[in-house]
């Protein structure tokens, strides 16, 4: 049975101006968030925050649930995902607002200050984590937004997913129907916002188990078969065929990264056992195919080149996993058209984009559900530099608020 609409007597016209974001407010927000280590795996704190701040602004607990994504993610994880589902004052189709809330483990530590336009981390050797905290912050704000000032708005989910930066893992196992069945869906996760993406590129993740055979380094080394050994040839052999990096083939690019070498225990035995992580990005699935066998000829190749003295070889064993598959939307989509008119009511001037990472949108879409995402200030994520240009994250604020509410066509 759908839930009834809440009434809307006493609501705010939908033609009344909507409520300029509190500077004051906004930042105390984002910098608590970023200041709450929660890497991938263990964001129950973050969303502990969340649920707490919505709790107090009035929101019912049977609002509010969590996804399963510990109970399907490889990794285990300490909590889900957190959706809010609300009922519309306002008719339309239902829209899903969204943002990651983990980051990645150089964020564990920041200290965020304010340092002139922007927000920076007080311990140089920390990332800030403004990805993704600052689109968790914007998701949060338009909901309380929305319950102080009673603004009339169409069905909304807010999605708060995990384990983004580990393989998109929240969005990948969510349900349209745990969603609502949203048909407009806005992801925040970037800089600008006035730049959309529409698109984003496939990766594959690798993994390479390389056996060889121990014996004493010194005493018998003849006698083994070094995985490093096997290992390195194989790297050496992407990277002098142009395998790994930027991949440009025959007009088609891709990129490939080995992320992760892992094996032995002393310096004076033979390696036998080396695992490497890997993964290969395309735009194109057939070209991120050609990528990943390119891996796998090279490990074999590599595995009949070493051998002991008499005649033993190594062995690899090779697994790939689809992280999420590359898309673009159509300009022409609804959800792009209502981001598109919400920049411009914003005062900013639309871009579309096509990024070379992935985002929680390539798993959306590719359940069917047309994804666009947009940017709420973050710069140079990923790094110490990291930063978060307050005029833009604002911005940002006001944007989401705009689309919450279905405003983003209306005139000023």
């Amino acid at each position: 049975m759908p839930p009834r609409k809440e009434r809307t007597t006493g609501r705010r016209s939908p033609s009344t101006p909507l409520p300029r974001p509190d500077r004051e407010r906004a930042l105390r927000t984002v910098m608590e968030l970023m200041a709450i280590d929660g890497p991938s795996t263990r964001e129950g704190r973050v969303i502990a925050y969340l649920m707490d701040h919505l709790r107090r602004a009035g929101y019912r607990k049977k609002d509010m649930e969590l996804d399963r994504t510990p109970e399907k993610s490889p990794l285990g994880g300490e909590t889900g995902g957190l959706i809010l589902t609300l009922p519309g004052t306002r008719p339309g189709p239902r829209r899903l607002l969204m943002a990651h809330v983990d980051t990645v483990p150089l964020c564990v530590g920041a200290r965020p200050v304010i340092r002139g336009g922007y927000v920076v981390s007080a311990d140089r050797h920390t990332a800030l984590g403004a990805d993704d905290r600052a689109g968790a912050a914007v998701l949060l704000l338009t909901a309380l937004a929305l319950k102080e000032h009673r603004l009339p708005h169409p069905p909304l989910t807010f999605y708060w997913p995990v384990q983004e930066e580990v393989g998109l893992f929240g969005a990948r196992y969510v349900s349209l129907s745990q969603l609502g069945r949203p048909k407009l869906a806005f992801n925040w996760d970037g800089g600008d916002p006035a730049k959309l993406t529409i698109g984003a590129t496939g990766a594959y993740r690798l993994e390479i188990e390389v056996r060889g055979r121990a014996s004493h380094a010194g005493g018998a080394p003849e006698q083994g078969v070094s995985a490093t050994a096997i290992a390195a040839l194989a790297i050496a052999d992407l990277h002098r065929g142009g395998w790994h990096g930027l991949i440009e083939k025959n007009g088609q690019l891709g990129t490939s990264n080995v992320g992760v070498i892992q094996g032995g225990q002393a310096t004076n035995v033979v390696t036998d056992r080396v695992l490497v992580r890997a993964e290969a990005r395309s735009h194109d699935p057939r070209f991120r195919q050609q990528i990943v066998e390119q891996f796998r000829q090279a490990f074999q190749r590599a595995a009949q080149e070493v051998q002991s003295v008499d005649g033993h070889r190594g062995r690899v064993r090779f697994r790939q996993r689809l992280d999420y598959d590359s898309f673009v939307l159509d300009p022409k989509e609804p959800c792009v058209q209502a981001a598109e008119a919400a920049v411009r009511r914003s005062g900013g001037k639309p871009q579309h984009a096509v990024a070379n990472g992935g985002l929680d949108a390539n798993w959306l879409v590719a359940k069917g559900l047309p994804t666009v995402s947009l940017g709420c200030g973050q710069l140079h994520q990923h790094t110490t530099a990291e930063r978060l240009r307050i005029r833009w994250f604002l911005q940002a604020c006001q944007i989401a608020l705009l689309l919450a509410c279905g405003a983003e066509a209306e005139e000023r």
